[in-house]
């Protein structure tokens, strides 16, 4: 499975991440007829009262995308940048399919990637709070305590468990040197107990 590819883990250490969900922007360079789309295309829903872009959903790959008359197009669900790709080829290959040529190659753009992981060990969310900058924790709200990585447009949500989420990554580079950038951060505070 490909998106098992996209676990990084370190074993000693019991820290890690794993994409789950990748949303990237795509220009076709030409306009859509959308009405068209709507009549011809399946697994779509356009009701332009309400919205302005057209639904699109796909089973193999597995993906959702919004679809404009610009020829702007935002997809989401995969779990990888290749398989966001792939999503956009078919799309393209799709639009070609019912007689909406596209030329060139459309411009991709990563938007955001969503992780979950593990920082290796329990946290103390009450303590957390007080030591780190950029922190909101309503534990009678929600269990998690939203973090965000100074001079980064990182954000983590913690748990106790030492779970975490990870949003705002452009590159599962990132998804990993953030992980470790917070794990060192809480390895510091003295805020990172046995797993």
């Amino acid at each position: 499975m490909a998106a098992s590819k996209k676990v990084k883990k370190d074993q000693t250490k019991g820290v890690y991440a794993k994409t789950q969900n990748v949303v990237v922007s795509a220009n076709i360079h030409r306009d859509l007829p959308l009405e068209k789309l709507a009549t011809k295309l399946e697994r779509v829903e356009y009701n332009p009262e309400q919205f302005p872009g057209l639904i699109f959903k796909n089973d193999i790959p597995k993906f959702s995308a919004l679809l404009f008359s610009s020829g702007r197009i935002i997809c989401t669900g995969t779990k990888s940048i290749r398989d966001a790709k792939t999503a956009i080829a078919v799309i393209v290959k799709k639009l070609s399919a019912i007689g909406v040529k596209v030329t060139g190659e459309p411009d991709i753009e990563v938007q955001n990637m969503v992780a979950s992981g593990s920082v290796g060990g329990k946290l103390n969310l009450n303590e957390i709070v007080f030591k780190f900058e950029n922190t909101e924790y309503e534990p009678e709200q929600f269990p998690g305590l939203v973090y965000h990585l100074p001079e980064s447009h990182i954000t983590f949500l913690l748990f106790g468990t030492g779970k975490i989420v990870v949003t705002g990554a452009k590159s599962e580079k990132e998804i990993i040197d953030s992980v470790y950038v917070l794990r060192d951060q809480l390895k510091a505070a003295d805020e990172l107990g046995p797993a």
